[in-house]
């Protein structure tokens, strides 16, 4: 098969080009630096041109559901439309857990990324995933009081990178879905803990403060609305071991 995947330079996206090879199909990175731009169509029609399916991994780092809305409407929307064109096969999205149930401004776009899709004129797949085991880096990096890093407390169910492009890679390969089972980690983690437990292994012995921070997304978490239902499917890794392997 012929998959075309956007976003396949990104955290989970490589993982997923790598998955789709290893499973004997070509893979197509839909990239600015292959000289595709989703968020004006420039190059999709190309692109996709024998594709046999799309998988959905493009993201965009901002805080404002203006922002993300904008970016997903027209990343999304070109791309499910030059797909319709191309007669490609499905479209796979990832998407996020707990989505719907926490009021953060880039899960807006999330969701309106959704709808984008299920209204489309390709069948499709969504995929709703937890943060991945990476999400203590980003904290890490991102959480601060001046110069002081700090440790949000808040409740997840991290999964690795790996076994999600995995999955997202298997269901491109397989008839669409619809929305199919959430993908989590094996357990369930204190993101303080996480955070901490990062910083110690890269070598910084500063103080870390925990602290429950202020925000609709934080907040959420922390009430355990981004934690899977009972009957998600699990991945294996736990963040430990995930971290051990750095």
């Amino acid at each position: 098969m012929r998959i075309a995947v956007a976003g396949g330079t990104g955290t989970v996206g490589r993982h997923t080009v790598e998955a789709v090879r290893t499973a004997g199909h070509d893979a197509v990175v839909l990239s600015r630096s292959q000289g595709v731009d989703l968020v004006t169509g420039q190059g999709l029609d190309d692109a996709l041109a024998g594709a046999d399916a799309v998988v959905d991994v493009a993201s965009i780092e901002t805080l404002k559901a203006s922002a993300a809305i904008e970016f997903f409407t027209a990343a999304t929307g070109n791309l499910v439309s030059a797909a319709a064109n191309a007669g490609v096969g499905q479209v796979v999205l990832l998407s996020i857990v707990g989505i719907d149930r926490i009021p953060y401004d880039y899960y807006a776009g999330k969701i309106a990324q959704e709808k984008i899709v299920e209204a489309s004129r390709v069948p499709w797949t969504i995929l709703r995933a937890t943060q991945f085991h990476e999400f203590a880096e980003q904290m890490f990096a991102r959480a601060k009081l001046g110069p002081v890093h700090i440790a949000p407390n808040a409740r997840t169910q991290p999964v690795a990178a790996r076994e999600v492009g995995a999955r997202l890679a298997a269901l491109a390969a397989a008839d669409p879905q619809g929305r199919v089972r959430d993908l989590a980690g094996p357990r369930e983690e204190q993101l303080s803990d996480m955070v901490r437990a990062f910083a110690r292994r890269t070598g910084f012995r500063g103080w870390i403060p925990r602290l429950n921070v202020p925000g609709p997304q934080m907040a959420g978490m922390r009430a355990g609305h981004a934690l899977p239902g009972p009957d998600a499917d699990l991945g294996r890794q736990s963040f430990a071991e995930w971290l051990a392997a750095r």
